[in-house]
């Protein structure tokens, strides 16, 4: 059955595909005589530019889960979501500056890696089995579910088919090519995702305005949808569907202020400074300068993705509530059966596609749509191959493998990640929100993440027991609060857990001798700097955790207790410098990286301080 779909649309998403196809298997094509290395294969021989870092950044990060579970999200709660996008701005900046440049300079080619060095094979080996977890099971099914799903509400494609269609069309280039043809065909797909989906946001607002124009189509969205214009969202504001028939709290998804000064935090920088699939692209930069530049670009293209996004979501519920399916179909020209109706918030965007999205252009939408889907999986799928290999294989199974036999394994662990998805993806069907179901169960394991890596990077007290047991507690913890309260929000959970893992982590740190060694103390301008901004942190952390005492009973409804995230968050900080600065008695894997990694010129932190002025405006005019 076609559900929308003219010839000319399936001439131009037929030539998106091929196109695609070709440019990946072309760019990453051996040259004659001489098979692919390691380097080649698993980071595209460190050849990118900041361009292609930065564009490979957002084609590996917007996928359907932001097409299809953004929007959808948009449509149930509105534009509170795009806190997800504009946060990870400003993380980006971070992790632009502190944490990549150590993991270049340090030439690693994954974060299990990293850990392996700084730590042991233990605490590297169970933050391994982590990410394939996640990786296979929610990230690779619920991109394909969400594709697919867009697939058969827009060209009647079987959802199951349309899981195994985007699973192989991926694997295709990105299992023959490895990140380099990943990368280089991001390039193309970014420009095609932003393109069309732009132009998918402006004819869904000139819908809403009735032929009047975009403007007028902003105006009347702003006035018929004024509750979904809310960047904060407190306790009983909105109700969302739960995907059982009735209704929930959207609270629980995003709960007030949580996602400024909570565990919004833990899920960015975890995801943005030490996720495989993304960071790989960083470490696959010419150079460091190179890298930075491409993540604050990258982090300019995150503040535009809400109006590709979650506009169109909130659109189609101003479209479905305001208009009777008969004043539709009569605007449309279609019989009512045929313009269909949103019976789950995920459907918004394909049924916005199938409706408003005139013939031609609705090929060019879904090949936005499709290149999002494609280049996520891809790098998913390559992310996947390259910790097994480098991590798992080679030094379980192989130690003394060629550089041949580890791309090979490489590619036969792609296929069988590749086939456990397919039969794993049809079974998220029954979710109404698959964004949230995202969030919530990677939410899981980014506290430990952020702890783990973060003090590795930074803390010379941090032992390998102390990041082992981190590691162990993650996921119990987790489960713990979930079922002691299944009622408080995830990202309010996320926080506690990081709480109880800082702790953990501080404990075991400060009372293990035994892995320490003896070192000298900073020089003593050094040593001042540091403690300057260590009692800054300290006094910090014990102002916001004052504040969040003090104002957290009144203001509950608006998730201040989130708060004591940051508490703990600056707190950690000032203990973690003061020590560096203090402490002479270290663990002997500890890290002091030279302070000139983290130089960073007048262009970039102009660039920076416009993310930030542009990610507080936005919070400014539409905080409530």
């Amino acid at each position: 059955m076609n559900a929308g779909f003219s010839t000319l649309d399936y001439v131009i998403f037929v030539l998106y595909a091929i196109v695609i196809l070709f440019l990946g298997l072309w760019v990453s094509r051996e040259k004659e005589g001489k098979e692919k290395n390691t380097q080649e294969y698993f980071l595209a021989d460190k050849s990118l530019t900041w361009w292609a870092v930065g564009a490979s950044l957002i084609a590996a990060n917007i996928s359907a889960e932001h097409f299809i579970g953004t929007s959808g999200s948009g449509f149930a709660i509105g534009l509170a979501i795009s806190a997800y996008e504009w946060i990870a701005a400003v993380a980006l900046i971070i992790v632009a500056k502190y944490f990549l440049p150590v993991f270049i300079h340090r030439n690693i080619y994954t974060m299990p890696q990293f850990l392996n060095g700084r730590f042991n094979r233990g605490v590297s080996t169970a933050f391994a089995v982590f990410w394939l977890l996640v990786y296979v099971f929610v990230n690779l099914t619920s991109v394909s579910y969400l594709g697919a799903l867009a697939m058969e509400q827009i060209m009647g494609i079987p959802l199951v088919y349309g899981i195994i269609g985007v699973l192989l069309f991926s694997g295709i280039y990105s299992i023959y090519g490895g990140l380099e043809a990943v990368a280089w065909t991001d390039v193309v797909q970014v420009v095609v995702l932003i393109g069309g989906g732009l132009l998918t946001t402006f004819l869904a607002l000139d819908a809403v305005g009735a032929g009047e124009g975009v403007f007028a189509g902003l105006g009347n969205l702003y006035e018929s949808a004024r509750e979904h214009f809310t960047l904060v969202v407190p306790e009983g504001h909105i109700m969302v569907p739960d995907g059982d028939g009735g209704v929930r709290d959207a609270f629980k998804d995003l709960p007030g202020v949580a996602v400024i000064v909570g565990a919004m935090w833990a899920t960015n920088l975890g995801y943005w400074g030490f996720n495989q699939y993304i960071i790989q692209k960083g470490l696959a930069a010419k150079s460091i300068n190179e890298a930075k530049r491409g993540l604050l670009f990258a982090g300019y293209l995150k503040i535009l993705m809400p109006f590709i996004v979650v506009i169109p979501g909130i659109a189609a519920y101003v479209l479905i509530n305001e208009f009777t399916p008969e004043q539709l179909a009569a605007a449309l020209g279609k019989p009512v059966e045929a313009v269909g109706s949103i019976s789950k918030s995920d459907e918004a965007y394909p049924w916005l596609l199938k409706n408003f999205i005139p013939s031609g252009v609705r090929g060019l939408a879904f090949a936005a749509l499709a290149a999002a889907i494609v280049s996520s999986l891809a790098s998913m799928v390559n992310s996947t191959s390259t910790i097994f290999t480098m991590d798992i294989y080679r030094h379980y199974f192989k130690p003394e493998a060629t550089d041949r036999q580890l791309v090979k394994a490489g590619r036969v662990v792609a296929i069988i990640a590749l086939l456990i998805a397919m039969v794993v993806a049809p079974q998220l069907s029954s979710l109404d929100q698959v964004f949230q179901y995202i969030q919530e169960y990677t939410g899981y394991i980014y506290p430990g993440v952020l702890v783990v890596f973060a003090m590795g990077l930074f803390w010379t007290q941090i032992t390998p027991n102390a990041a082992l047991w981190t590691a162990i507690a993650t996921i119990p913890a987790g489960i713990a609060f979930k079922l002691i309260s299944p009622d408080m929000p995830f990202l309010m959970r996320m926080g506690y857990v990081f709480i109880i893992l800082c702790v953990i982590a501080s404990v075991i740190s400060f009372m293990e001798k035994g892995h320490k060694i003896h070192r000298k103390l900073p020089e003593p301008g050094r040593q001042r700097k540091l403690l300057a901004y260590s009692y800054l942190f300290l006094a910090l952390g014990v102002i916001t955790l004052v504040a969040t005492v003090v104002l957290s009973g009144e203001y509950n409804y608006m998730g201040v207790e989130s708060a004591y995230f940051l508490a703990v968050l600056f707190i950690m900080l000032g203990i973690i410098l003061y020590t560096n600065a203090k402490m002479k008695l270290v663990d002997k894997k500890a890290i002091v990286s030279d302070p000139v990694l983290f130089n960073t010129g007048t262009p970039f932190n102009i660039g920076a301080a416009g993310i930030i002025l542009i990610v507080g405006l936005l919070y400014y005019f539409f905080w409530y």
